[in-house]
């Protein structure tokens, strides 16, 4: 069996509410099609403060600021039931205020693109330098001169040529330029976008790092697995985000590559990046993906017409670190991958029994083995209103049924089951962040603490979008308690012996020699 070890993971959300109401993808179209005014005028009035935000139970989840257990007994409806202490940092995380995250954007500008207010830059810059994870040179990054602008040159360049006003408290505080005057993939907007995602990246890397306390010159390798693609016209998702965060980040040892899946990328980049791990090839990995701005708001046009905030305000990252297993990290299998082939169908029966039955059979165990289930982690206070329904209720009733057919189950005990082995949805509708990766930080706190020995990690997802195929896409893994032996390699091959024999003889005849 080969396996690796999870020895850290991180959860971050950014608050985002005004760049969200103007350029998140359902109020940007609304906006810009002239047709949807009362919706565009009423969204303002349904946007969550920061604090609202951060003493919401999900997002307390999210950061490891409410464990999932304390989670699992807070008082429904979340929105009415505010928690009454919270905190911006959590155990895995930070909930980041929308100005510091504006800073933190300009401090991944390589190349002119951000334009900040300069009284707005100092500012955002001496609340940065407060993070305990924001380091010195990321601070200074704020204040460069040639991101620094006054308010006069930063209207021209939005009204003249083109460039994207950001906006917080009311007023424009910087702009966004555009890349190139005619190349679709560098306008301001792609490149806002872009640049999101690279900052959202950056401080998940950096939580990372703190609380494995791995110095950033030890990273080896960072694999990067949001849904932006980076590129030009000649090259439209040539990509690495991964290693332009490893550099503002500190990483200057290590390489990196992008995998994109769209919602099963995360958990495919989790499976290659603990490829390479076992095999030797790399001695750690990080597993690191930002958010996306244009799902912010993406179900708020439903939130608005039913009188309820709008909750989709927060740009989601998250980042794991893969290392050798030693026998004390909590284990990522790799001997039992589910997958979605090709042939399997789009059906959800099929989809199920290709990521939970299948792989969970060449193991030798059934549903009951797994303590947890986690596919689509997805808030249903933010989808229910939307129409679809709660996510992760409706994939565990799928798991149940299947395991009834299955004969693993009773069919009186599939409430039970439900119950016992799923899991409640608390992220944001970021598309990847969903996908199983947000319980691997539970899973790994409850089988380190006695609580779970077995968790499957589920990530689910359509491949329609590019207009390419109508197929499916999935994958899972299942994390288990160590086993206390470091990785097991199965038996012993006749190639292996071999050659063994045949160093030994060289050593030998090398000392006759």
């Amino acid at each position: 069996m080969s396996t690796v070890g999870i020895k850290s993971y991180a959860y971050c959300l950014n608050h985002a509410p005004e760049t969200g109401s103007f350029y998140g993808g359902t109020p940007y179209e609304a906006r810009h099609s002239g047709k949807e005014k009362e919706y565009v005028d009423a969204l303002p009035k349904h946007l969550q403060t920061y604090e609202e935000a951060l003493h919401y139970a999900p997002n307390q989840t999210y950061i490891g600021g409410l464990s999932y257990e304390e989670f699992e007994k807070a008082k429904t409806p979340w929105t009415e039931n505010r928690l009454s202490d919270a905190q911006r940092y959590g155990k895995f995380g930070e909930i980041m205020p929308e100005d510091e995250f504006l800073g933190l954007i300009s401090a991944c500008d390589e190349f002119e693109l951000v334009w900040l207010e300069k009284g707005f830059a100092e500012s955002v810059s001496a609340k940065l330098a407060k993070d305990p994870v924001v380091t010195e040179a990321v601070v200074k990054r704020v204040v460069r001169p040639k991101n620094m602008k006054d308010l006069a040159d930063i209207e021209a360049e939005v009204k003249d040529r083109e460039a994207l006003p950001l906006h917080f408290g009311g007023k424009v505080v910087g702009c966004i330029r555009m890349g190139h005057p005619t190349d679709a993939c560098l306008t301001a907007h792609v490149l806002m976008e872009n640049l999101a995602g690279k900052a959202s990246g950056v401080l998940a890397l950096l939580h990372l790092l703190k609380n494995s306390g791995l110095a950033p010159t030890d990273l080896d390798f960072v694999i990067e697995c949001s849904e932006e693609g980076a590129g030009d016209v000649g090259q439209r998702a040539g990509n690495n985000f991964a290693k332009a965060i490893a550099e503002v980040a500190g990483c200057v040892n290590a390489s990196g590559c992008d995998v994109r899946g769209f919602c099963a990328g995360p958990v495919n980049a989790m499976i290659a990046a603990a490829s390479q791990v076992a095999a030797g090839a790399r001695k750690n990995i990080a597993v690191v993906a930002g958010g996306s701005i244009p799902k912010l708001y993406m179900n708020s046009r439903d939130h608005v017409k039913k009188g309820l905030k709008a909750l989709e305000d927060c740009v989601g990252s998250f980042a794991v670190l893969l290392v050798p297993d030693d026998g004390t990290n909590p284990i990522m299998r790799l001997d039992t991958l589910g997958k979605h082939t090709v042939g399997a169908g789009g059906a959800p029966q099929a989809v199920t029994s290709a990521l939970t039955f299948e792989p969970l059979q060449a193991a030798g165990l059934t549903f009951t083995d797994v303590d947890r289930f986690a596919p689509e982690l997805q808030n249903s206070e933010i989808t229910a209103p939307a129409g679809a329904g709660d996510v992760p209720l409706a994939n565990i009733k799928m798991i149940a049924a299947l395991a009834v057919m299955k004969k693993a189950i009773e069919k009186a005990d599939m409430e039970a089951f439900i119950k016992k082995h799923g899991t409640v949805g608390y992220a944001h509708t970021q598309g990847h962040i969903p996908a199983g990766v947000p319980f691997i930080g539970p899973a790994c706190e409850g089988i380190r603490a006695g609580k779970m020995k077995r968790v499957m990690i589920i990530g689910k997802g359509s491949l329609f979008l590019a207009r390419l195929t109508n197929l499916a896409d999935g994958a899972s893994f299942l994390i288990e308690a160590p086993t206390g032996g470091g990785a097991s390699t199965g038996a012993v091959s006749k190639e292996d012996v071999k050659s063994l024999i045949l160093e030994a003889l060289s050593e030998i005849a090398g000392k006759l020699n």
